[in-house]
């Protein structure tokens, strides 16, 4: 069965946030999260500027408290005096006085439903307060839902799954209906990338049932670096771009952020740009149903965009048809890239895994090491000899997402403070408060430790 490359876009309402306009009737937009610390305002104003020539057209921060909310509106000051307008966002989570200060400082705040509010009874007093001052103020918000930091209510109700997640969006969601609020934009994201497009495709489900019809932003967290980074990004997000999903796209690498910004263009480019390499009559993308698998022919000459249109265009197949194996052909490269490629694929679905797979996330002003330089440390202490054996291990920055991202890894290096370390063997965490100059020694003691 042959597939064809088509591309209609879900019909979304429109938020503003700032100057940006996010909604089926705009492109879909491209942003990124600084990885300074919100209070140093020179790097990060530096950073924005890197990233805006990269083509982003939001940038979010963390915002643990009202020190990093008095920062941002310095940035913001500094930006606007470079004429650089940019809308920023506020990350914040645990704290919803925070959240009410930052909707008067910044175009846009980020919420997490699971740590917004200690007790359910004060979840719709605090809501509305945020919501009344984002309407005085013109300010947006992202109601965000990470797999990794549902409240304990939602777990004890429906367990760490995509109905949990997608319940804990909609209870903020049809408050802020119900107070007449709609600059809203949706997110539920896993480092899961089939638990990723099954909660984003339920909640479209849930709000269509609903007559809601928001605006979403996609991503897939913790993807980690390099290849095997933008690989699994691709396999999410083009799952859903594929079927006109998304109206934000936030590609989450462990690296730079500016570096994030041609991934998310490169795969936002293929689906939506009718102009695009998928629309010439050369690609074939088709279904054997007989052997269970798929096959993908593609001339693209460029080896990076190659890589991210054969996980986009696979990607939601090999879920949709319970597929096990893949063939990708491709004249410019050599059987054994492509064949890298498609174990690669087939891993980052889930499907099968062949190799370690790294979960890290891409760092923000919480993190208090090193990120990009552990990442590299670890694969390179662990990597090569743990091929084969199909361990996932998480490298996590801090504690706000860490341990629930990282339900599903074999162990687990999460920063507890300045360069210290906890330890993880599955969800327990085995050593706390490590110096992180003797950690990554001790992770690979811990897991030769284990048979």
């Amino acid at each position: 069965m042959t597939i064809s490359f088509t591309y209609k876009r879900r019909q979304t309402t429109t938020t503003h946030v700032g100057n940006v306009a996010i909604g089926s009737d705009y492109p879909i937009r491209l942003q990124t999260m600084a990885n300074t610390s919100t209070n140093d305002i020179d790097a990060s104003v530096a950073q924005v500027e890197r990233c805006v020539k990269a083509g982003a057209e939001i940038v979010r921060f963390t915002t643990q408290g009202t020190r990093e909310v008095e920062s941002l509106a310095e940035i913001r000051k500094q930006l606007n005096s470079k004429g650089v307008n940019i809308p920023l966002v506020a990350d914040v989570h645990f704290r919803s006085d925070v959240a009410d200060r930052a909707a008067q400082v910044v175009e846009k705040v980020r919420i997490n439903p699971g740590n917004y509010a200690n007790k359910p009874e004060d979840i719709e007093a605090k809501f509305a307060k945020l919501i009344d001052l984002c309407k005085a103020n013109h300010t947006a918000l992202r109601i965000g839902v990470n797999h990794g930091s549902l409240s304990q209510r939602m777990m004890d109700k429906y367990g760490d799954t995509p109905e949990g997640m997608v319940e804990s969006c909609m209870e903020l969601l049809r408050l802020a209906v119900k107070y007449d609020f709609h600059d809203i934009v949706l997110s539920v994201k896993s480092s899961n990338t089939r638990v990723m497009v099954e909660t984003v495709r339920l909640l479209v489900q849930t709000m269509d049932k609903e007559n809601m019809a928001f605006p979403l932003h996609l991503g897939v967290t913790e993807a980690g670096e390099g290849e095997d980074g933008r690989i699994k990004s691709a396999v999410g997000i083009g799952a859903l771009l594929a079927d006109g999903i998304g109206d934000t796209v936030r590609v989450s690498l462990s690296e730079e952020p500016e570096a994030e910004i041609p991934v998310a263009k490169a795969l936002v480019d293929y689906f939506a740009n009718p102009n695009s390499t998928r629309y010439n009559d050369k690609n074939i993308l088709s279904y054997n149903e007989d052997k269970k698998s798929i096959f993908f022919f593609n001339t693209e000459d460029d080896w990076e965009q190659f890589q991210l249109q054969s996980a986009a265009e696979c990607g939601r197949l090999l879920w949709q048809y319970g597929c096990d194996k893949l063939e990708i052909l491709n004249p410019n490269f050599s059987e054994k890239q492509v064949e890298k490629l498609s174990k690669d694929i087939l891993q980052a679905a889930r499907i099968k895994m062949y190799k370690t797979e790294f979960i890290s996330c891409p760092g923000c002003g919480r993190t208090m090491f090193d990120l990009q330089k552990t990442v590299a440390d670890i694969k390179a202490a662990i990597g090569t000899k743990l091929n084969g054996r199909g361990l996932k291990i998480a490298i996590m920055g801090c504690i706000v997402n860490g341990p629930g991202e990282m339900a599903d890894a074999d162990y687990g290096y999460v920063g507890a403070g300045k360069n210290e370390v906890s330890l993880y063997r599955g969800k327990e965490c085995v050593e706390r408060n490590i110096d992180q100059a003797q950690a990554v020694e001790r992770l690979l003691q811990l897991i030769n430790e284990t048979k």
